[in-house]
């Protein structure tokens, strides 16, 4: 739709996209592990032995070929049994099909959850049950595979003006942004 001209922006774009042009980042999240608090889990990597053993909940978007970076660790460790997938689009009656996945902590339908950060922190900040929020560790065993993403807003490459235009209310809005994030559970 950006290089049709059915618009002109799109929100949400990781720094690194190449078919695009970015703007500077408006916040930085990356993936998380989500657990329940009572449950004193502090898993803050993909090695932790313990996971071997535990359901791992994660969101799946529908085709193979289309994991995210945990997944793909996981599945290199072994660990394809031990996932659990929650699609991130759900059906079309449901209202916030990527709550699924936190909800599953919440019912111990799974022992753990890995999420993008902001649905994480937004959806567990809204749960019954007190979550745990941990960033995972950049994977030693895969090193280029990103678990972190600096975000920001993509353009037509040649809207030179527009990008510059962003950018510039980027730094100006940015202590507004930052404190929506802060409401949202964004964790940065």
């Amino acid at each position: 739709t950006l290089e049709s001209g059915v618009c002109d922006v799109v929100m949400g774009v990781p720094v690194a996209m190449q078919d695009l042009a970015v703007t500077q980042p408006y916040y930085r999240s990356m993936y998380v592990f989500i657990s329940r608090r009572d449950e004193h889990l502090s898993v803050t990597s993909l090695s932790d032995p313990r996971l071997r053993t535990l359901r791992i909940g994660v969101h799946i978007f529908g085709d193979q070929d289309d994991s995210s970076p945990p997944i793909d660790a996981l599945i290199r460790r072994g660990m394809v049994h031990n996932l659990v997938g929650f699609s991130i689009f759900g059906n079309l009656d449901e209202t916030n099909p990527p709550a699924d996945l936190i909800k599953a902590v919440e019912d111990r339908k799974v022992d753990i959850a890995i999420a993008w950060g902001p649905l994480a922190g937004y959806f567990s900040k809204h749960s019954a049950v007190p979550l745990n929020i941990t960033p995972v560790a950049d994977d030693a065993m895969n090193p280029e595979l990103p678990f972190h993403f600096d975000i920001g807003i993509g353009v037509r490459k040649k809207d030179t003006a527009l990008e510059r235009r962003l950018n510039s209310e980027l730094v100006h809005l940015r202590p507004q942004i930052q404190q929506i994030l802060r409401n949202y559970g964004i964790p940065q």
